[in-house]
């Protein structure tokens, strides 16, 4: 796939020793690091502040979790379930989601650096307010998620489906989203200045601005 910088993937330990998520209780700080979580479920946890370092979450469910102000740097998430979880204003970087359920995953006013989403289900994510930077989402479903008033900056949407996603008060300048789907968008004229389209979408879009197309 072609994008036009570089992200820097999670630096983690191959040689990881398993834990529980409850381990966090027993530090003075709500804190993990330097571990894997597999196959559990964590369960309506509504931790402030929470920091995770260097640890590996594969096949974890997450129910009603609120983790506000969250502090992630060189985690991977695979194969798990954070629907509806809470993750606002919370520092996400060096992190790689990988063929994850995020449905309505609420994102809002967090900082995303050197993010990944890969073959994920992200529908009705909220990402508003959300400054992005070296994030990528390739092959992901984000019908209807909410990128209203955000910063973009190095930003790519790979084969991905964006239908009815809401773009209001976001930049779309320089960015490429020829390679996805979507019967509509909520998005402005001025919004879109600079982005990168297919001829096919250019034709969608011409409409919006009260062109009409001869054939």
């Amino acid at each position: 796939m072609a994008y036009n910088f570089n992200i820097t993937s999670p630096t983690i330990s191959t040689n990881l020793e398993k834990a529980n998520f409850q381990d966090i209780f027993y530090e003075e700080e709500p804190y993990l690091r330097n571990c894997m979580i597999t196959d559990t479920v964590i369960d309506h946890e509504d931790v402030e502040r929470l920091i995770v370092s260097k640890v590996i979450f594969k096949n974890v469910t997450f129910i009603n979790c609120t983790f506000k102000k969250v502090d992630l740097t060189d985690v991977i998430f695979e194969n798990c379930d954070l629907s509806n979880s809470n993750l606002s204003e919370g520092i996400i970087h060096r992190v790689a989601f990988k063929s994850c359920k995020l449905l309505g995953l609420n994102f809002t006013e967090a900082n995303l650096g050197n993010v990944s989403f890969e073959h994920c289900i992200a529908n009705l994510c909220n990402f508003p307010e959300v400054r992005f930077k070296q994030v990528l989402f390739d092959n992901t479903k984000l019908q209807g998620a909410n990128f209203y008033d955000c910063l973009l900056n190095k930003v790519a949407f790979h084969e991905s489906d964006l239908n009815d996603v809401d773009f209001s008060q976001t930049s779309l300048k320089g960015i490429d989203i020829s390679t996805c789907t979507f019967k509509r968008l909520q998005v402005t004229p001025e919004s879109l200045n600079g982005c990168e389209v297919s001829s096919e979408q250019a034709i969608g879009f011409a409409s919006l601005l009260g062109l009409k197309v001869k054939y």
